[in-house]
C-alpha cells in the first residue's frame, strides 16, 4: 500500500513563513528550523494541494510577502528550498508557473502565462529541479532517512539564511543554501563537509528564470580553515542555490 503521510505541518509553517515581510521573517526562523525535529518521524509528502489555492485562500504566488519581482522571487526560492528538503514533492497543478487565479474546476489553467517572463521563469525553475532530484541521488535516496540531512547553518536568523546537507549512498553530497530577504549576502562563509570544488547546480536568482543573474560564477571553492572546511560566496536576493561536491 501507499506509505507515505501528508506532512501538514511544513505546508502550515512555511506559508506562514513566507507570508511575512523579509525584515520581519528573523522573528519567525523557528517556522522554518522546527520541521526539521520531526520530519523523519514518518514517511512525509510535502503538500501545496489544492486546499491551499481555492476558496479565497489566493494562489501560492498571491501568498508571498513583497511586490511583484519579490513574491516570484520568493516563490522560485520556496520552490528550491522545497525539492532540496527532506520529503517527497506534491504542488498543485498550475502552481508550477505561478498561476495568478484561484483554482476552479469551473475553468482551464491560465496557459498563456507561460507568455510572459517570470511566469515562464517559475516553470523553468520547477523543470530545472525535477532533473535534479531525478538525477542527484542526494536530493531522494534518502527523504525519509534523517542520515540524509545534515544541517550547516541553522541559527542564522539576524540574515533569514539556513544551509543543509544532503547525501546518500551513489551520490555526490549537495548543499542546499537559502537566502530569504532581499539583501545579498557577500562574502557569507558555509561549512561544507569536503575541501574542493562545489559546483553550483542551480541558483534561483539566474536570469533565465527572471532573476537578478548574481551567482558564484558556476561554484565554489571550500578549504579548511582555522580547524575547519568552509566556502565563501555570494547569497542572491530571495533565492534558493545547490551547490554539488565534485570528487577529484
Amino acid at each position: 500500500g501507499f506509505g507515505f503521510k501528508w506532512n501538514m505541518g511544513f505546508m502550515h509553517d512555511t506559508l506562514e513563513y513566507f507570508s511575512k515581510e523579509p525584515i520581519f521573517r528573523k522573528h519567525h526562523h523557528n517556522d522554518i528550523t522546527f520541521g526539521l525535529v520531526y520530519a523523519f518521524s514518518e514517511n512525509f509528502v510535502l503538500p501545496l494541494s489544492h486546499d491551499e489555492v481555492v476558496h479565497g485562500k489566493g494562489t501560492l504566488l498571491n501568498k508571498m510577502a513583497g511586490d511583484d519581482w519579490q513574491k516570484f522571487a520568493t516563490l522560485r526560492a520556496y520552490y528550491a528550498f522545497m525539492w532540496g528538503y527532506p520529503g517527497k514533492k506534491l504542488l498543485f497543478m498550475g502552481q508550477e508557473f505561478a498561476q495568478r487565479r484561484e483554482w476552479s474546476e469551473a475553468r482551464a489553467l491560465d496557459w498563456n502565462l507561460l507568455d510572459f517572463r517570470l511566469h515562464r521563469g517559475v516553470w523553468q525553475t520547477v523543470r530545472d529541479l525535477n532533473y535534479l532530484y531525478r538525477s542527484r541521488p542526494a536530493l531522494h535516496a534518502r527523504d525519509c532517512e534523517p542520515e540524509g540531512f545534515s544541517w550547516l547553518i541553522v541559527d542564522d536568523s539576524a540574515n533569514s539564511v539556513f544551509a543543509w546537507l544532503r547525501s546518500a549512498p551513489g551520490g555526490n553530497p549537495v548543499a542546499v543554501i537559502s537566502n530569504f530577504t532581499p539583501v545579498p549576502r557577500d562574502n557569507y562563509r558555509v561549512p561544507l563537509p569536503q575541501a574542493g570544488k562545489w559546483r553550483e547546480i542551480i541558483n534561483t536568482d539566474a536570469t533565465d528564470y527572471g532573476g537578478s543573474g548574481k551567482g558564484n560564477s558556476g561554484g565554489v571553492e571550500a578549504r579548511a580553515e582555522g580547524g575547519g572546511i568552509s566556502a565563501t560566496m555570494l547569497l542572491p536576493p530571495l533565492s534558493t542555490i545547490m551547490l554539488e561536491f565534485v570528487p577529484d
